[in-house]
């Protein structure tokens, strides 16, 4: 029963991380001086760059750790039920 509660617990979690988020519209100083200056130039297309590039610099930590945290949850589980076979 409780892996029951547990899995929809983590996937009511999941639907309200990834469904209700709010558009994030930050940039440097760097970067908001090249979507300045490409806006001046004509550029429209640099600014969707600039912010999928920011996105996936903010999300490839998080994938690496959770990566990791599968790893050593599934050596855990191993280790215990080598210990332990009547789980």
């Amino acid at each position: 029963m409780y892996f029951h509660q547990k899995k929809w617990f983590v996937l009511t979690v999941f639907m309200l991380v990834f469904i209700v988020n709010e558009p994030a519209f930050a940039q440097c100083a760097m970067c908001k001086s090249n979507l300045e200056m490409a806006r001046n130039n004509g550029g429209t297309a640099v600014g969707n760059t600039l912010n999928n590039g920011i996105l996936y610099l903010l999300a490839l930590p998080y994938l690496i750790a959770t990566v990791f945290g599968v790893i050593y949850y599934r050596n855990y589980r191993l280790k215990k039920t080598k210990n332990n076979p009547s789980l």
